[in-house]
């Protein structure tokens, strides 16, 4: 019954940068515009999960009524992407997301060798689905993960899916600061001294 339950879980409403922009019909480069350009809008409501942020869909969707000039929300792309992350639950405070984790965090996580040996493993069926999906990249709440471990290593061939438990306790306990856990500027922005 415990493995059925947890396989229910109420993850938090997220958004990424794709989503964002749908919530308020602008392309997405808008949305990073609203970062670097003008500073409308900043990561304190996001975790950065492999590389990108993911903001609450709590503060996403009154982000709009906090701009100098007030935004309109699309209801529509809200309804849709609670239907999409449901059964979902409402997150105000980021310190009240659970662990979660994208590729990045993954490959460092077993150790692994590349993250293509994590997503042929995922596609194949072995790993478990991501439990979202959003701006094209996988994210995975960690605890149902290192659930699954033991069957991953059973049914394991050249892999042994062990864990590295400094990393596990760094995510666990949220001082992880390994690949994926910060912001890396692309662009003119990287060439930019101090960044």
């Amino acid at each position: 019954m415990a493995v059925e339950e947890r396989s229910v879980v109420r993850k938090p409403y997220l958004a990424g940068g794709a989503e964002f922009a749908a919530l308020y019909g602008v392309k997405r480069l808008q949305v990073s515009q609203w970062i670097s350009r003008d500073g409308t809008l900043d990561y304190r409501y996001a975790k950065i999960i492999s590389g990108s942020p993911y903001w609450l869909l709590d503060f996403a969707r009154r982000f709009g009524e906090t701009t100098p000039r007030p935004r309109q929300l699309n209801e529509a792309e809200l309804a849709r992407l609670e239907a999409e992350q449901s059964p979902g639950r409402w997150v105000s405070e980021v310190s009240q997301l659970p662990p979660l984790v994208g590729q990045a965090e993954l490959v460092e996580l077993f150790r692994l060798p590349s993250s293509a040996l994590l997503r042929n493993t995922v596609k194949s069926g072995r790993f478990r689905p991501a439990d979202y999906t959003l701006s094209g990249s996988p994210i995975w709440l960690l605890e149902p993960v290192v659930d699954d471990v033991p069957a991953l290593q059973a049914g394991a061939r050249a892999v042994d899916w062990s864990m590295d438990e400094k990393v596990l306790a760094a995510l666990r306990d949220g001082t992880y600061d390994g690949p994926g856990s910060k912001i890396i500027p692309r662009g003119r922005a990287a060439s930019r001294p101090g960044e």
